[in-house]
Order: structure tokens, then sequence, then C-alpha cells
């Protein structure tokens, strides 16, 4: 009867919990790193599983976590998932890796992608309509997050078949047709998203931080999502959401209920077969009692009654015993018996009035215990009745505080971001240092400013916003940072201030590369490679009379060394050599003359 009554009361609080249980929620997450073709990408794979972790302990019913995809692998994994989204009520795809898009359309990169050609897109990717198509069955909430905006390196090298065949930047932007449906971008269409410094991406981070809190709306979910990342990124990256959905709040993971009314007690049915072994108090109650339960509290109780019984047959008996000794006694006096057996018979009876006393001071003190024991367990039940009590209101009570406290921080941290991110002029979030900083990283990037970001607004930072006034078509103010300044160079996805190199030096994209002329030729002030002419040297005046002055400077040499007593000169032929180690000279006529001791 017992174990009837705990099902029933089970199906009890299933009918209650009927529509909240009836729910279910399905996932797959897809991670793509390990590219065959390009550099492997280090992120996916950890976002992929922190992702699928996320939505497990949300409750899902069945969450599918796949990790570097080929072609083959993503069109089966779709399919299958399309199968189980049938009689799913939310249905949700997680995308990590390279996207690409073309001619307005979107497309997923599986990991064995060559894309040597434009055309090749249309083969060996997966189209984004082919991850919606797989979430249509889906009863409430169709929803696909792509984490597939990073820069792409299939387009930098991908060939056109056509020259007017568009190939963006980041994804296209997508409109759903369908309602209920919303698809989640890391940075809004035309951009691109970073990896961040970690080993997962920002947008990765704030998905698992929003989208599991109970009772949270999803669409104030991912603005929480947006306002996260544009913070860690520095506002450069900023995320995107197309779709909508109906005026009702639809949280990713709903609250849990508080089941009001009493909870089971696992002990109800040994304590029904106790109270009634207590009422029959026979010897045989408590034996088939404790042959049930022959272990736990109630059993202790029960041997406690046993003994309180056990003693009353010890008192019993004992009292039996002295009533035959004294009706012994009496017979024997009356038959006028020796002494010796009165004696006897008197000590017998004497030793059976003190085995009586004893029997019953022992039953006093079984009772006592069995009394302390009763009301041990009664006390012990009120106990665990309050106990019982006291945690479901707690449990009450901390699911209501947390709810509310979830709530204030959801208004709180929405309050300071949505503060934090408004394109003023009056901005209380950034000091002026901290904008002329954000503003001088975002000229940078655009090629307009080639001094690193130090928050400092001075000469060359003005002539920065001067030129990208000249080069973007704006009138900014360059005397300082400002917040519209801001805006208009974030909305720039490329360089605008054209790339100059120095001397000896070309622009290519980006950089900056040196000029190799071939042999014969050098870089002339132009920056452009010249033959090398061989000029002949012209003989002047002014050359003539040096090469004359020197000659002369040569000839008069010798003769004023001699003069000096440096050196000997011999002979008609002016051979001159210097004078030898222990000789000197002596002037003799008009000459020197070398003398050795």
């Amino acid at each position: 009867m017992g174990t009837l009554r705990f099902f029933l009361i089970a199906f009890a609080v299933w009918l209650g919990c009927g529509p909240a249980l009836a729910e279910r929620r399905v996932a797959l997450v897809m991670g793509n790193s390990a590219y065959k073709n390009v550099a492997r990408l280090a992120n996916p794979a950890n976002d992929a599983a922190l992702v699928g972790g996320m939505f497990r302990k949300a409750g899902f019913d069945s969450v599918d976590i796949r990790l570097d995809l080929n072609a083959s692998d993503m069109r089966r994994s779709l399919r299958e998932f399309a199968g189980r989204t049938r009689d799913a009520d939310v249905a949700v795809i997680y995308y990590a890796g390279h996207g690409i898009e073309l001619d307005g359309t979107n497309y997923l990169i599986p990991t064995d992608a060559t894309l040597e050609t434009d055309g090749d897109v249309l083969d060996e990717t997966i189209a984004l309509d082919r991850a919606l198509f797989a979430v249509e069955p889906a009863k409430q909430l169709r929803l696909v997050i792509l984490d597939a905006c990073r820069d792409n390196p299939f387009a930098k090298t991908m060939k056109r078949t056509v020259a007017s065949r568009a190939i963006g930047r980041g994804l296209a932007k997508v409109e759903p047709t369908s309602p209920n449906t919303l698809i989640a971008f890391a940075a809004k269409a035309g951009s691109t998203a970073s990896d961040g410094d970690t080993k997962n991406s920002p947008f990765a981070t704030a998905l698992v931080d929003r989208l599991p809190t109970p009772g949270l709306d999803l669409g104030k979910a991912f603005r929480f999502v947006r306002d996260d990342v544009l913070k860690s990124t520095g506002y450069k990256q900023e995320p995107f959401v197309y779709g909508s959905l109906g005026g009702d709040d639809v949280p990713l993971v709903a609250v849990k209920p508080v089941i009001a009314g009493p909870q089971a007690n696992p002990d109800a049915e040994i304590r029904r077969d106790y109270e009634l072994a207590l009422q029959l108090g026979t010897r045989d109650g408590w034996t088939a009692f404790l042959n049930r339960f022959p272990s736990g509290f109630y059993s202790d109780l029960a041997k406690g009654q046993l003994n309180k019984i056990a003693a009353e047959e010890t008192r019993t008996a004992a009292a039996e015993k002295a009533r035959q000794a004294e009706e012994e006694k009496a017979r024997l006096a009356s038959d006028r018996a020796k002494k010796a057996e009165q004696e006897k018979a008197a000590a017998a009876a004497k030793a059976a009035e003190d085995a009586k006393a004893a029997a019953e001071k022992a039953k006093q003190i079984e009772e006592a215990k069995a009394a302390a024991a009763e009301q041990r367990r009664k006390d012990a039940e009120a106990a665990v009745a309050k106990a019982l009590a006291d945690r479901q209101a707690a449990e009450k009570a901390a699911s209501e505080l947390a709810a509310k406290q979830a709530s204030e921080k959801a208004q709180r941290d929405g309050e300071q971001k949505v503060a934090a991110v408004a394109p003023t002029q009056s901005m209380p979030g950034l000091s002026s240092q901290e904008t002329a900083k954000l503003v001088q990283s975002e000229l940078r990037r655009v090629g307009c400013h080639p001094a690193p970001a130090d928050g400092i607004w001075t000469d060359s930072s003005q002539r920065s916003l001067t030129l990208f006034n000249k080069y973007a078509g704006t009138k900014f103010d360059a005397k300082q940072a400002s917040f519209e300044a801001l805006d208009a160079l974030k909305s720039k996805p490329g360089r605008v201030c054209p790339l100059v190199c120095d001397r000896g030096f070309k622009a290519d994209g980006d950089t900056c590369v040196k000029i190799t002329c071939r042999a014969g030729y050098r870089v002339n002030d132009d920056n452009e490679c010249e033959k090398v002419q061989d000029k002949k040297p012209v003989a002047t005046r002014e050359d003539a009379k040096k090469r004359d002055s020197e000659r002369k400077q040569t000839e008069a040499a010798p003769a004023k060394l001699q003069a000096s007593g440096q050196i000997v000169c011999t002979g008609t032929g002016g051979i001159c050599r210097p004078v030898r180690p222990g000789c000197s000279l002596e002037r003799r006529g008009i000459g020197n003359v070398e003398v050795c001791n």
C-alpha cells in the first residue's frame, strides 16, 4: 500500500507539472578548427565544447557536439538533427568556424574545403539555408547562432570566374521568413569577429554567461551579450541578431516551479506498521515487525518493546513461584512438618519474594526505558517534520530571492552597459583620455595615425584626424577627440588614408615593401628604377695646378728631410736613405755626410 501511495503522489505531481516537463529542447553544436588547406583556428573547438556544456547544464533533452567536420559529415549531422526537431518545441544550432558570403548568400565552410575558385563555394560548402531548414520543424523557437564572422583566408586566394561577383567581408544580413526564428551573428553584417586572447572567443564567453539565466527573455539575453562583447573588444565587435519573437517572454531556461504541499515521507510506511504493532503490544506482533524491518530507528524501538514484554513475563513467573512457595509453606505448617522443612520452605519463600521484588524492579526499569524511547521517537518525528517544512520554506525563499537578484542584476547591467555604449559627447562612462585613446586606435586601424594610441591628443593626432576628414569626406573638429568621430571611424571596414612609404619602398596592400632593382639599375628620387650612367672625369685648370704643386712637394721632400737630419742622400742620382743606427750626420760643404763610430 505504501509503494502504491508513493506512485500515486508522484503521478499527481507529474500531472501538475505537465506543460513544463513536456517541453522538448534539442541542440546541435558544431566547431571546425582543423582546416586542411588554410591555417588552423584555435578557438572553435573550445567554443563548441563550452557552448555544448552550457546546453547540457540547462537541461536540454538532446545535445549533439560535433568537431572538425568535413562537408559530408556536416550534411549528415544536419540531416539527422532535422529528424530530431520534428517532435521538439525548441531547436538550436551553434556553429563556430569559417564562413563566407558570396553574392549576398552565406555559407558555412567544412574542414576539407579548398575553394580555389568562386564556383567551388556551391560544391564544397554548406549553405546557411540548410541549417535553417533543419530547425524549421520546431514548434516554439528556432535559433541559429553563428560564430563564423572571422576574416576568411579563402577569399584572399580564391580566383573569380566572374569579375563582377561579390565576395563580402564577414557574413551578409539575413531576414528569416519563419516566425519565432532568430539568427545571431558574432559580428554584424559586413564586419569580422575577434577570437580574443583566451581559449574562447568573446562571443562564446558572453553566450555562456547570459543565455542560461533562468527566466531571462532570449531577446534581452542577446542584448546583454552584445554589450559584453562590445566592452571586452574595446567597442570593435558588435554582435547582431536577425529575426523577431512575439510579445511573450521566451527564456532559454525557464524558472523552476516551487512544488507546494507536503512531501512524501519515506518512513511513513514503517511508522504505520510500528504504530499497529504498538497497538497489539504482543511478542508476536513485535517479532513480525522486526522480521520485516530488521534495522533502523523504529526497529530499535521495537526491540525495546520486546525487552519490556520479556521483563513482564519474568515478573509474572516470579510472582507465580512466590505464590506457590506460600502455599507450600502453609501446607507444611498445617501438616506439622518438621522444623527443618519449615525453615527450608521459609527460605524458599523469602527467595521467591526477593526474586519477585527484583522482577518488579526490572519491569519498572524496562517500562521507563520504553517510555523514554517512545518519547524520543515522537520528538524525532516532530523534528523531521519541522526540518522538512523549514527546508521547503528555505527553498521557496531562495528561489524567489535568486529570481529577484537575477532580474535586478540583469536590469542593472543593462542600464550600465547602455550608458557605456551611447555615442554622445556627454557620456560619463569614459574620460577624455580614454576617448582619445579609442579614437587614436581607430585612426591607426584605418591607416591615418602611425603613432601608438596613448590617449594624449597632440598635434600628430590632430593631423591624423584632419587626414581622415580629407579622405573620408567628414568635417570633425580635429582639436579634440569626440564620440561622433569614433562612430564614424568604426563604420569604416578598412583603410581610409593612403599608405605613404619612405624612399626606396613602395605600398603593397597595407604594408611597405623594399623596391628591388635589377643589376645595373638603381632607385631614383621618384622611387623608380633607372639605369646607372658611367661618367668619365673631365680635367680642369684647377686639377692641373693641384698636380703640379704635389709634384714639386714630392721633389723637395728629400732635401727637406736631409736638412732636418733624418736622411742622407748620395750619388748623382739623388738616392736617399734613412740614417743607420749608431750614425749621425755632419755638415760638410753644402751637404750632410753620414759619420759612424
